[in-house]
């Protein structure tokens, strides 16, 4: 019932301004397709060995329809990728995105199913979503999507924030159990390429036997047009909703641009947990590459990556990728 009410009073919020505007005058619409489809060719080394060949990473199809005059943007996303449920030679599909969106001077309001603002600033900032996933996402600290509402606001050029309530379990699972996540996160901008991000969300638990899961991280990055450099720490409590079990980490990225077209880029993950509960995914990831841009819409990146896990007998695992990402 909870959850009826906040997405009522989303829509609400979006329909309001929509009425207002109604009368201006009319304008041409804005639409665009949105296609990425990101995929690779990979072989483990060593105990890995036999962990070859080419995998489709993700595909993202949508269409995005924008009213400039009146603020408004409408858009639908569809993504396909793979699922833990069934055999890793299936894909699923799921709708990623299904959101209005609303600007109005300094504030933008996004209702639907929007995009999280958790980990969205790194993400921007890694820029290499199609080699690998933020930390965050790859750890599972949190969802890109989720239902809900979500309000950001420019206080001037140097100084932001945003808020969001959403449903907490993503948007594989857009309505399963009750309760509610609530974030909220500061930006700031204070010199032109320097960027510095604190953010905190608290998530109800579903039923009374389980915990409400915390989420705490901050994030320092600079870019100019020669290179790039960013790091983020990374706090969770109650993972799963499960007591004490809190979990840690950090993630440092770089990336040197050669000219437009080459760049070269690396980065180092840390994992790790309270009582080491999850040893078995606990361990230092590292990640060296270079990207091609072939054209306006294909990157190309040959990279190498290494896993050393916490645990003490487990081997250290070694790979080299070829990843691709086409976009439009």
């Amino acid at each position: 019932m909870k959850k009826r009410w906040m997405l009522t009073a989303a829509l609400g919020m979006l329909i309001i301004p929509c009425k207002a505007q109604q009368n201006t005058n009319e304008e041409k619409p804005e639409g665009k397709a949105i296609i990425a489809i990101f995929t690779n060719l990979h072989s483990g080394f060593g105990h890995n060995n036999n962990d070859r060949g080419f995998e489709l990473d993700r595909s993202y199809l949508g269409y995005q329809y924008s009213l400039p005059n009146q603020g408004l943007e409408f858009k639908a996303v569809m993504d396909v990728g793979q699922s833990d449920d069934v055999n890793d030679y299936h894909r699923i599909a799921y709708i990623k995105n299904a959101q209005v969106t609303w600007k109005h001077k300094k504030m933008t309001l996004n209702g639907g199913l929007i995009s999280t603002t958790q980990f969205k600033t790194q993400e921007s900032f890694w820029g290499k979503r199609y080699v690998a996933k933020s930390f965050q996402d790859e750890y599972k600290f949190g969802s890109s999507a989720d239902l809900g509402v979500s309000l950001a606001y420019d206080f001037n050029n140097w100084i932001a924030a945003d808020v969001i309530v959403a449903n907490g379990e993503g948007y594989k699972k857009l309505q399963v159990n009750d309760g509610l996540q609530y974030g909220a996160g500061v930006t700031l901008t204070p010199i032109k390429g320097l960027i510095c991000r604190v953010y905190a969300s608290y998530n109800e638990a579903a039923e009374k036997e389980m915990e409400d899961i915390t989420n705490l991280n901050a994030f320092l990055g600079y870019k100019n047009q020669a290179f790039l450099i960013g790091a983020e720490w990374n706090y969770q409590s109650n993972a799963k909703n499960i007591k004490d079990q809190n979990q840690n980490g950090y993630s440092a990225y770089t990336s040197i641009n050669l000219n437009k077209k080459i760049g070269l880029f690396g980065r180092y993950d840390y994992l790790s947990s309270k009582d080491d509960w999850n040893e078995a995914n606990d361990g230092s990831a590292a990640l060296l590459g270079a990207e091609f841009k072939l054209g306006k819409y294909i990157k190309l990146s040959p990279n190498v990556r290494m896993w050393v896990p916490k645990a003490d007998n487990a081997k250290n695992s070694y790979y080299a990728y070829l990843n691709c990402s086409f976009t439009i």
